[in-house]
């Protein structure tokens, strides 16, 4: 096996114990173990678990990222198609890269400030800001608010696919249809200027 192969078989063998056990509840002996190498080896091409980790982080964020920009650059798209494209795309990740999904939205270790949950949804909703910022200027509305609007948007959605892992009661496109018509039917109503109407007086 080459230097190239046997990184390549570390990278698969992490990302499916990491999906399985999470980061804390992963060993290099374990790695090791499932590739039949000795530690050394894993400490040689990733410098740790860490390192390791964070590959594997690496490679799935820019996956869905990937695939979620390649959605909302769709030309002749309106912007509800925009949307559900998005949704369909981040299920479509959640379906088809299952385990990568699980390492996403577990924790990452301590210390680390990127490849956690958290900061995926923020990388994404900056790739929609724009979009929704060009929308709401066409409405009258003040685009100012749409890097607020764009992390809702991105985690009602992110965080729908987590359920949708482990519930699976409806299908994909019902989920996303669900999705959209929350999404959309709420902007599309949405105030100019929105005031909570029982806060407290302090």
């Amino acid at each position: 096996m080459t230097g190239k192969q046997r990184r390549e078989q570390l990278i698969r063998i992490g990302r499916t114990l990491f999906a399985d056990r999470g980061f804390e509840g992963t060993t290099v002996e374990e790695i090791a173990a499932k590739a039949g190498v000795s530690k050394p080896v894993v400490y040689e091409h990733f410098g740790g678990k860490e390192g390791l980790y964070a590959v594997v982080v690496d490679r799935e964020i820019r996956t869905l990222l990937d695939a979620i920009t390649e959605a909302l650059t769709t030309e002749h798209t309106s912007p509800r198609g925009l949307v559900e494209l998005a949704a369909l795309a981040l299920l479509d990740y959640v379906e088809n890269s299952t385990d990568g999904f699980r390492i996403l939205v577990r924790d990452s270790p301590t210390g680390q400030s990127t490849g956690s949950f958290a900061s995926l949804i923020s990388d994404i909703a900056t790739q929609v800001e724009h979009l929704l910022a060009a929308e709401f200027k066409r409405r009258g509305l003040d685009p100012r608010a749409a890097p607020v609007y764009a992390q809702m948007l991105v985690g009602m959605v992110a965080l729908t696919g987590q359920w949708w892992l482990n519930s699976r009661r409806y299908n994909k496109a019902d989920v996303a249809a669900h999705l959209v018509n929350l999404a959309w039917n709420g902007l599309s109503g949405m105030e100019a200027k929105p005031t909570l109407r029982t806060a407290r007086a302090d």
